[in-house]
């Protein structure tokens, strides 16, 4: 098996169901991801050791999702050289807007790339970007996706077009 290039690390088993999205990204890209519960607040010392050797052990990118005080993307970010793509993970009371203001608001100095709230694919989506920025082979497949999106919004638009917005609409119910 290779080795892992994208780090994906969670606060809790709870917050899996957010990060599988990240997860089928790298595999549909065939880029290997490493998978893991770290927990900023319930484990520091094994979230200080992952974070400050995530590099040497050939990691180039690392995605953290956490939820509530949603500290671990921030404090791996202050631990590692790597880039860190935070996700926030929906929460039950505050729908995962703690999450977000807690891992967008990074001190100047300790950058965490934020996507929005519950938005893991897109996390898988910048990790493969990066990489993508010095491999050859998997920016054709970003590219081949890219455009495989464009398609798929004007196929969209010409069945709008061809059957007119309430016949669209019932079609796609």
């Amino acid at each position: 098996m290779n080795q892992p290039t994208v780090g994906i690390i969670m606060g809790s088993d709870s917050d899996l169901p957010t990060m599988k999205d990240a997860i089928a990204v790298c595999e549909e890209f065939s880029v290997v991801c490493s998978v893991a519960i770290v927990s900023a607040h319930r484990t520091p010392e094994r979230m200080v050791e992952y974070a400050q050797t995530a590099h040497q052990r050939g990691l180039k990118v690392i995605i953290a999702g956490a939820g509530g005080a949603a500290h671990l993307p921030g404090m791996v970010a202050s631990l590692t050289p790597l880039p860190v793509i935070g996700v926030p993970v929906p929460s039950r009371h505050l729908q995962g807007v703690d999450s977000l203001y807690s891992i967008v608001q990074m001190p100047a100095g300790i950058p965490v790339a934020t996507v929005g709230i519950g938005n893991a694919k897109n996390a898988g989506l910048l990790a493969v970007q990066i990489l993508a920025a010095h491999q050859p082979e998997l920016l054709e497949r970003v590219l081949q996706y890219r455009k495989t999106l464009s398609e798929s919004v004007m196929k969209k638009q010409n069945q709008l077009e061809e059957l007119g917005y309430q016949n669209y609409l019932n079609l796609n119910k």
